[in-house]
């Protein structure tokens, strides 16, 4: 849906039509538009490749869709070219009202609809079919913009991050699930998107593990990034503990300095809940040894 934005005057009677004056000349300095000190983003400032519809009732040759163009330009039958980047739709509508009523007309009703934000768009990355920007109009909110992109990709994690710029430079980021977003239907994750929103769809990478020792089937195994990756876990996977296992258990961590952190848990205490399960990374070395008991 267009966002539209109209000013009406009744009883606005044409003062003289537009065919019987010859054209204004090619290009009009427009006013300045009037700026508020901190906008709220629903305020979206007209910009570069955007997609304007105009509409002028009293004037129906302005009737016109217009694209801005590099420059922040557009140009309309007996106004000329016009700069529009900067401003609001309202702000838009009253900047045409003024020039048609100080030539044209004695009021105007004048609608300017944006049918597609280029000059801000949303941007979709990572885990989905098309990523890229998205020209959208009117508001949309989160599914719809993953739908436009062609939806999840597999291999998909379960973060979905908005990074939003807001006007004074500073930024925020946030985190939604995409388990809640689409499993769960969470209307509450299904947030409203802004122009200039990044959206980035987290990947699921493989992350190893590797099993020494009294387990069933030692080697490497793998798992998926986005699961919750547990010792217990682990060693179900790995076909649960040999009949010569040790209830004692090394696990050997990798750290970025090189060294190696030493990690020791006991499978009884864990099982019987009096330890905690411990959670394992990618590179982690499990060392089951066997029991001499």
């Amino acid at each position: 849906m267009a966002i539209s934005l109209s000013v009406l005057a009744a009883g606005g009677a044409v003062a003289q039509t537009a065919t019987s004056r010859p054209p204004a000349p090619a290009e009009r300095a427009p006013a300045a538009p009037e700026r508020a000190a901190a906008p709220a983003r629903s305020e979206y400032r007209i910009g570069a490749r955007d997609l304007l519809e105009i509409k002028v009732y009293e004037v129906p040759e302005l009737n016109v869709r217009q694209r801005v163009s590099e420059t922040g330009t557009i140009g309309l039958p007996f106004i000329g070219e016009i700069a529009v980047a900067g401003y609001t739709q309202t702000q838009l509508v009253a900047e045409l009202r003024r020039l048609l009523e100080s030539e044209y007309v004695e009021r105007a009703t004048v609608t300017v609809d944006l049918l597609e934000l280029r000059s801000q768009p949303i941007t979709i990355l990572g885990a989905v079919g098309r990523p890229g920007e998205l020209g959208f109009s009117g508001q949309w909110r989160l599914l719809e913009a993953i739908a436009a992109a062609g939806g999840l990709s597999e291999g998909h994690g379960d973060d979905i991050q908005i990074l939003r710029r807001a006007e004074n430079g500073l930024s925020d980021q946030i985190v939604i699930s995409a388990r809640d977003l689409l499993e769960r239907g969470d209307p509450t994750v299904n947030l409203p998107l802004y122009s200039g929103d990044l959206i980035t769809v987290e990947r699921s990478v493989p992350v190893h593990v590797y099993f020494l020792g009294e387990v069933r089937q030692p080697g490497t195994l793998e798992f998926a990034s986005t699961e919750r990756l547990t010792l217990l876990s682990a060693i179900a996977r790995a076909g649960g503990l040999s009949e010569r296992a040790s209830p004692r258990i090394q696990i050997r961590r990798p750290d970025a300095g090189g060294g190696t952190t030493l990690i020791d848990a006991h499978y009884k205490r864990i099982l019987a809940g009096e330890e905690p399960n411990p959670e394992l990374r990618d590179g982690d070395i499990v060392h089951v040894k066997e029991s001499f008991f």
